[in-house]
């Protein structure tokens, strides 16, 4: 991991620059872009990557649901993805919001932003408008990429999405993506991404955040366990325990 770049934690630029952004994740759908990036990235994932997928049914067809990785690699949201039939929706860092061509990739394919060191409400109001519209929200559980090669500490944030919303919640383990960059020196790893089952929680209009805290620390119990399963086993070990069950 250390050929990473050093973390950039506030974004200076004024929120009105993110409302555009966030404006259009209300209103619109992804559009072909969507289809586009899927379509150029899935070989990859699938051929160089050998990416499998294990309990897609897990993912509800339709309605909100939302998706909590953990995350090691600008290439999870292409792996948590490329197996799903609907169409995921992206909360990611607002730095990567600026070079004109890839802000117009993001903002069409389903990308909104989060304003990096501040408590960004705006990023909230526009998962709930996408829940209402019957979207799916993919929010990294620890809120951003590991930096340590191994799984971080679940945020707050989808534990109150998860509370304020009554949306059910798909733990995501992604395994094999922190070797991601060693495709430099031509090593590409095996990377298995698990969905296990819905959790629900009861509606709290407004958590306090200690119950944001509890139900992030149980949803990424779960993650935690299916990757460590994973880091013990291999997938088609995991595959056919579920199988089994």
């Amino acid at each position: 991991m250390a050929d990473m770049k050093p973390q950039v934690y506030k974004d200076p630029r004024p929120p009105e620059y993110f409302a555009q952004f966030h404006e259009r994740s209300r209103t619109k759908e992804p559009n072909w872009v969507y289809e586009a990036v899927r379509a150029v990235l899935s070989p990859i994932a699938i051929l160089f990557y050998r990416t499998h997928a294990i309990g897609t049914d897990n993912v509800p067809a339709t309605g909100p649901v939302l998706l909590t990785p953990n995350h090691f690699s600008q290439m999870d949201h292409f792996f948590a993805g490329v197996f799903l039939r609907r169409k995921l929706r992206f909360m990611a860092k607002s730095q990567l919001f600026g070079p004109p061509v890839l802000t117009s990739i993001f903002s069409h394919g389903g990308v909104f932003p989060v304003r990096r060191g501040y408590k960004d409400e705006e990023a909230f109001k526009t998962v709930r408008a996408i829940f209402d519209n019957g979207g799916s929200v993919l929010v990294y559980a620890e809120g951003g990429r590991s930096r340590t090669g191994g799984l971080g500490e679940p945020k707050p944030g989808i534990g109150r999405i998860a509370l304020e919303s009554g949306a059910p919640v798909v733990p995501v383990a992604i395994h094999g993506s922190d070797s991601v960059r060693k495709w430099k020196k031509l090593a590409f790893p095996k990377v298995t991404v698990q969905f296990g089952e819905p959790i629900s929680f009861p509606v709290i209009a407004d958590p306090t955040r200690e119950q944001q805290m509890e139900a992030a620390s149980e949803v990424f119990a779960v993650v935690r366990e299916m990757y460590e399963n994973l880091e013990r086993t291999d997938r088609n070990a995991v595959r056919r325990s579920l199988t089994r069950t």
